[in-house]
C-alpha cells in the first residue's frame, strides 16, 4: 500500500491551486484525476476580479495576462444586464481554461506536487487517523486497482464528486434541473444575441480575439442525453431549434461541452480527514464563472490551514474554520444562482418580477449588490477591543501600493511567500519586538501610513483576508497572532 500526506482528487483549477498552496507551505500533495491527460481544448471561462487578485498574491497574474486574456464588459443576473462601469473595483475577464490549468499545474509541480492522470477514485474508507483510498487505472486494455493511505483526502472532483458520495457528505438539492451545450465555433450564420426564451436561454457572442463564436444553450427541466453519449454539433442544433423555434447555420466546432445538473451544496466541507472544495462542495448553474471563482477561493482558504494542521502549528479549530467560513459562501453562491433561475423560468410566471427588477437595477446600490453578491465576501471576525469597527476586517486586503524603504510595492506582492503579513503603518511608533516569535509564519512589512487602510497595524492572513487591525499600541495583536498562527512556542 502506498502512502501520502495529502491526496487531492481532481486536477482541475481548484485541485491544482490547492496543491500549489500546500506546496508553498511545505506540504507535498499527490493529485489524481480520472482524465488520461490534461484538457487542452480552447474553452474560455469568465475570470472575476477577485480571482485575479488571488493570482496577484501568488505572483501568477502577469503570467496569466496576455494572449487569450481580455476584459469582458458585461455581466448578467438572470439575463438582466448589469452595469460594471458603476462598480469601479469589479472587472470580468475571459481566459482560456487550458492556460489557467497549465499555469497552476506548472506551479504545483514546481512546488513538489505529483500529478497522476488516468486514476479514478472508487473507494473511500476514512477513520480518525487517515483515509484509505482505492484507485482504478485503465490503460492498455486492462484495468488495475491500487490502494493509497493518506492523512487527508480532498475532493476537488467536480459536481459529480465521487469523494463526496463515498464519504457520505450531506447534500442539499434545490430547484429545477438544467441541461445545455456550450460551444466554440468557427462558423456561425445568425444574429448575435443573448436571449431568454420560454424554455431557457440561447446566447451567441463573437470572440474576436480568437476569431470564434461562443454559443450556449440552457434548458430547464429537460432530460439530457446519457453522460457517455458524445456531444455533437447536431445536438447543439437540435437544442437551438427547440429553444428558439428556428434554426441557425452552425459548423466547424472547435470545442463542445454538454453540461447538466441541479443546484446542490453540502452542509459541511469537512468530515474528519475528508474535505471538499469547488464544485464538489457547491454546484450551481454554469454561468458567469461563479463556480470557478468560488472554488479558487476555497483552495486558497484551505491550503494554509491544512498545511498548518499537518505541520503541527495550527491553533485549535483552525482547520474547522475552513468549513465555517467557506460553506456559507458556497451556499450563498448557490442561492444567488438559484434566484437567477427563478427569474428566468417559467418565463410566463416571472415576467412581472423581471419588469420590476429591471427598474430597480437602475439604482446604483441595487446594481452594485447584484454584481458583487457572490464575489464580495466578508468573514465575521471580531474587532480588537480598543479598535474601531473597520469595513476592511474580514475582507480581502485591497491591493493598494505602499511605500517601503525598498520602494513602492503592491500589497499583493508582500503575500507571495504564502506567509501571513503584518503591515506596520505606524511611522515607527509600534513596538513589535514580540513578533519575532512568529517570524517563521508572519512577515513584517514596514511602510508609510496608507489612508486606504486607515490603521497603524494590519494583520493579513496568507489567503489575503484582513484578520486584525489595531493602533500603534498593538493591543490584542498577540491574541490575533495566536488565533490564526498558533502559539509563539511552535
Amino acid at each position: 500500500m502506498d502512502s501520502t500526506t495529502v491526496l487531492i482528487a481532481g486536477a482541475g483549477p481548484v485541485g491544482l491551486m490547492l496543491a500549489g498552496e500546500l506546496g508553498l507551505a511545505g506540504v507535498r500533495a499527490v493529485v489524481v484525476d480520472a482524465r488520461p491527460q490534461a484538457d487542452d481544448n480552447w474553452r474560455v471561462s469568465t475570470f472575476h476580479q477577485r480571482s485575479l487578485e488571488v493570482f496577484e498574491r501568488r505572483g501568477l497574474a502577469e503570467k496569466l495576462r496576455g494572449e487569450g486574456f481580455y476584459t469582458w464588459p458585461t455581466l448578467h443576473f438572470g439575463m438582466l444586464w448589469l452595469d460594471l462601469t458603476k462598480v469601479t473595483d469589479q472587472d470580468n475577464y475571459l481566459v482560456e481554461m487550458a492556460r489557467v490549468e497549465a499555469l497552476l499545474e506548472e506551479r504545483a509541480v514546481g512546488l513538489g506536487a505529483e500529478i497522476l492522470r488516468g486514476r479514478e477514485v472508487v473507494g473511500v474508507d476514512a477513520d480518525q487517523d487517515g483515509v484509505t483510498v482505492r484507485l482504478r487505472a485503465a490503460g492498455g486494455g486492462t484495468t488495475t486497482e491500487t490502494t493509497v493511505r493518506t492523512d487527508y483526502l480532498i475532493g476537488c472532483d467536480g459536481s459529480d464528486s465521487v469523494v463526496r458520495r463515498l464519504a457520505g457528505f450531506e447534500t442539499v438539492e434545490e430547484g429545477p434541473s438544467w441541461y445545455g451545450v456550450l460551444a466554440d465555433l468557427e462558423t456561425y450564420e445568425g444574429q448575435i444575441e443573448a436571449q431568454l426564451y420560454p424554455g431557457g436561454v440561447f446566447g451567441a457572442m463573437p470572440d474576436p480575439q480568437r476569431g470564434l463564436y461562443r454559443l450556449q444553450t440552457i434548458e430547464f427541466d429537460i432530460e439530457p442525453p446519457a453522460a457517455d453519449t458524445p456531444v455533437t454539433i447536431e445536438e447543439l442544433g437540435t437544442n437551438i431549434e427547440r429553444l428558439t423555434g428556428g434554426t441557425r447555420e452552425i459548423a466547424n466546432a472547435r470545442w463542445l461541452r454538454r453540461y447538466a445538473g441541479r443546484t446542490q451544496f453540502v452542509t459541511e466541507y469537512r468530515r474528519g480527514r475528508v474535505l471538499l472544495a469547488g464544485d464538489a462542495a457547491h454546484h450551481h448553474l454554469f454561468t458567469a464563472g461563479h463556480g470557478l471563482n468560488t472554488g479558487l477561493n476555497d483552495a486558497v482558504n484551505l491550503g494554509w490551514k491544512l498545511a498548518a494542521e499537518i505541520r503541527g502549528r495550527a491553533p485549535a479549530g483552525l482547520l474547522d474554520s475552513y468549513s465555517a467560513e467557506r460553506q456559507p459562501v458556497g451556499e450563498r453562491a448557490c442561492r444567488a444562482l438559484r434566484a437567477q433561475i427563478a427569474l428566468m423560468y417559467p418565463l410566463e410566471s416571472v415576467a412581472p418580477l423581471r419588469a420590476l427588477l429591471t427598474d430597480l437595477i437602475g439604482y446604483d446600490d441595487v446594481n452594485r449588490h447584484l454584481v458583487t453578491m457572490v464575489s464580495d465576501v466578508r468573514y465575521p471576525f471580531e474587532a480588537a477591543a480598543d479598535a474601531p469597527e473597520s469595513p476592511l476586517l474580514g475582507r480581502p486586503v485591497p491591493n493598494v501600493r505602499i511605500r517601503t524603504a525598498d520602494g513602492t510595492v503592491g500589497i499583493a506582492d508582500t503575500l507571495q511567500s504564502g506567509h501571513g503579513v503584518l503591515l506596520d503603518l505606524s511611522a515607527g511608533v509600534a513596538d513589535l519586538t514580540a513578533l519575532g516569535a512568529w517570524s517563521d509564519r508572519v512577515d513584517v512589512v514596514v511602510a508609510e501610513p496608507e489612508p486606504a487602510l486607515d490603521a497603524a497595524l494590519v494583520l493579513v492572513r496568507p489567503d489575503g483576508f484582513v484578520a486584525w487591525l489595531g493602533n500603534a499600541a498593538a493591543t490584542g495583536l498577540d491574541a490575533a497572532l495566536t488565533t490564526w498562527f498558533g502559539s509563539a512556542e511552535h
